[in-house]
C-alpha cells in the first residue's frame, strides 16, 4: 500500500474510534484491518516505516566475502588492471567450481557493490564554443572491413573540426606512428588547411613520457612534424576521454553510419576510398544547434585554417639492406624480394602502406606492406631470370604459390603450361613459359592473360604468337576514312577507244 493511502486509512481509522464506533474491535471489522492496525493508528497519526524486506541471497551469499575481497584489493591495484564483472566471473568459475552462479548475476552485485563503494561517479561537463579554424581533435578506433574476402581488423584514423563538425577518417592496418603522420597529410589536404591547435590522447606516436601536470615529453618526430604543418598541440589529462568529447562521439556516429553493415573493398586503398566518400557525404548533415549544414560550415572554415605546406613531410623509413641467397630484403623481420644479384645493397623506403626498393636511382620493386612477423612476400617476376636457368624450380617454388594465392596464376596459365610440356619437354617447356611470363614486366598481367587465353582459344601455344596478340594492341594502324561517293565524280574520265589502234594493226596486216 502507499504511504499517501496508508495515511488516509490511519486517518479514517482515528475519526471511527472517535467519533463513530468507538471500540478497537469494532472499527477493525467495519474497516476490514487487523486491531494491531488500529492501535497503531491510535498511537501514531503517522504510520509507522516499513522495514526492509532482507530476502535470502541463497547462489550469491557465499560468494560475497570472495568478492567484496577482491574489489578491496582492487582499490591498491593499478587503474587499467583492476576486476571487470566478467574476470571476476571468470574466477569463480575457475576458483569456486562448486559454486553455480550466471554471469548476470554476479554482474549486477559488482555494479551494486560498486555504486555503495563510490566507484562509479558522473562528471559534469561544461559546454564549449570554438572559433572557425581554432581547433581540431584527433583519435584512434577500431574497425573491421572485408578485404579480399576475408574479416579484416583495422585502425582508424579522425580528426574532426570542432566548429564546423567536419570529419575525416583513414584506415591502416596498424597505427603505427608512420600511419599516425601520414594520415595527418591526408587529412589536412581533406580540410584544404591546418587548425591551429590539434588536441590529442597521450597517443605513443606523439608522447615518449607524461610529465607532471599537462606537461609531455613528445617524440622528436613528432615535434618535426608538428614544426613542418605550423600547428600547435594539446594532450588530454590521462583517462579524461571526455577531454575530447567531440572526436569521441565522431567516431561512434561513423561507426554506426558507415561500419555497419562491415563494408567490402578489394584492397585498403579501395576501401578508404570508401570512406572518403563517405566523409564527403557527411558534409550535407546537420548537426544539432546549427542552422546550416556541415559542408556550409566547413567552406567557411577554410579561410581561417593555416595554409597548407609547400611539400609534405618526409615520412618514409630509409634503409639500406643487402640481397641475400633467397633474393630478398629484410625489412623489420620481414623478407621482400627484390629483382637483383645476390649480395647487392639496395635502398629500402617503408612508408606506412608499402615497401619501394631502389636501386642506381630507380625503383626496381614495390610491395604492399606487411605488419605480420617473419613472413616472405615474394613476387614470382623478380625470379624469371633466375628460373630460365633453373627451369625445374618453377613448379615447387614460393613465389609461384604466392601468385595462385592472390589469383594471378589462372587455370589457363596452367594449360598452356601443360601444352608447351607437351610439345617440347619439361624443361624446355617451362623455359618456354617462362618467356611468356617475361611479357608481364612489359604489358602487365591483364593483357598477357588475355593473349593467352585467345592463342588457346584458338588452338595455339607458341610463344611468338602469344607475344604478338600482347602487342597487337600497341600496332599503330593508319584509319580510313569514309569518302561520300558523290565527291569522286570530279575524278570520272571516259572510257579509252581503241578504235584507231583497231586501224593501225589493220593497215599492218594489210601491207
Amino acid at each position: 500500500m502507499e504511504r499517501r493511502a496508508k495515511v488516509e486509512l490511519f486517518e479514517r481509522i482515528r475519526r471511527e474510534y472517535e467519533f463513530g464506533i468507538g471500540s478497537i474491535k469494532g472499527v477493525a471489522a467495519k474497516l476490514g484491518v487487523h486491531r494491531r492496525m488500529v492501535r497503531q493508528a491510535l498511537m501514531s497519526a503517522e504510520p509507522p516505516e516499513r522495514k526492509p524486506v532482507v530476502r535470502a541471497r541463497p547462489v550469491m551469499g557465499p560468494l560475497i566475502a570472495f568478492i567484496d575481497a577482491i574489489l578491496e584489493a582492487d582499490r591498491r591495484a593499478p587503474r587499467k588492471q583492476r576486476h571487470t564483472a566478467h574476470r571476476i566471473w571468470q574466477r569463480i568459475v575457475a576458483e569456486r567450481p562448486e559454486e553455480k552462479v550466471a554471469e548476470v548475476t554476479v554482474r549486477r552485485y559488482v555494479r551494486e557493490r560498486k555504486a555503495e563503494l563510490g566507484w562509479t561517479t558522473h562528471t559534469t561537463c561544461v559546454p564549449q564554443s570554438y572559433q572557425l579554424g581554432q581547433e581540431g581533435q584527433v583519435d584512434w578506433y577500431e574497425a573491421w572491413a572485408e578485404l579480399s574476402g576475408e574479416q579484416v581488423r583495422l585502425q582508424v584514423f579522425s580528426m574532426r573540426s570542432m566548429a564546423s563538425g567536419a570529419a575525416f577518417h583513414r584506415a591502416y592496418h596498424r597505427a603505427t606512428q608512420q600511419a599516425f603522420l601520414d594520415a595527418h597529410e591526408h587529412a589536412f589536404k581533406y580540410f584544404q588547411g591546418v587548425f591551429a591547435v590539434l588536441r590529442y590522447d597521450n597517443l605513443k606516436a606523439a608522447v615518449k613520457k607524461i610529465l607532471r601536470g599537462y606537461r609531455r615529453e613528445e617524440s622528436a618526430r613528432f615535434i618535426a612534424f608538428r614544426s613542418h604543418w605550423r600547428f600547435s598541440s594539446e594532450f588530454c589529462s590521462p583517462y579524461e576521454a571526455h577531454e575530447k568529447g567531440g572526436i569521441e562521439s565522431e567516431a561512434g556516429y561513423f561507426r554506426r553510419n558507415h561500419w555497419v553493415p562491415v563494408p567490402k573493398a578489394s584492397d585498403l586503398e579501395d576501401l578508404n576510398t570508401q570512406l572518403l566518400a563517405a566523409c564527403r557525404a557527411d558534409e550535407r548533415r546537420h548537426i544539432a544547434g546549427q542552422k546550416r549544414p556541415v559542408g556550409a560550415l566547413i567552406n567557411e572554415e577554410r579561410a581561417h585554417l593555416l595554409p597548407l605546406a609547400e611539400h609534405g613531410f618526409d615520412l618514409g623509413d630509409i634503409s639500406f639492406p643487402r640481397v641475400d641467397g633467397l633474393g630478398c630484403v629484410r625489412v623489420r623481420t620481414n623478407l621482400y624480394s627484390a629483382p637483383v644479384d645476390v649480395g647487392r645493397t639496395v635502398e629500402v623506403r617503408l612508408d606506412p602502406s608499402c615497401v619501394e626498393i631502389w636501386h642506381e636511382g630507380r625503383c626496381i620493386a614495390r610491395h604492399e606492406r606487411c605488419y605480420e612477423r617473419n613472413q616472405q612476400v615474394l613476387e614470382l617476376e623478380h625470379y624469371l631470370d633466375v628460373l630460365e636457368r633453373k627451369p625445374g624450380a618453377l613448379i615447387g617454388s614460393k613465389p609461384l604459390a604466392a601468385w595462385r594465392q592472390r589469383g594471378l596464376w589462372p587455370e589457363s596459365y596452367d594449360r598452356l603450361l601443360a601444352e608447351l610440356i607437351g610439345r617440347h619437354g619439361r624443361q624446355s617447356g617451362t623455359r618456354q613459359m617462362i618467356q611468356v611470363l617475361s611479357l608481364i614486366r612489359q604489358h602487365g598481367h591483364r593483357r598477357v592473360r588475355a593473349a593467352i587465353e585467345e592463342a588457346l582459344a584458338l588452338g595455339c601455344s607458341d610463344v611468338a604468337a602469344i607475344r604478338h596478340l600482347a602487342e597487337a594492341a600497341d600496332l599503330v594502324r593508319a584509319r580510313s576514312t569514309i569518302v561520300e561517293l558523290g565527291a569522286l565524280s570530279r575524278y570520272e574520265r571516259p572510257k579509252p577507244s581503241l578504235a584507231d589502234y583497231d586501224a593501225l594493226l589493220g593497215q599492218r596486216a594489210a601491207s
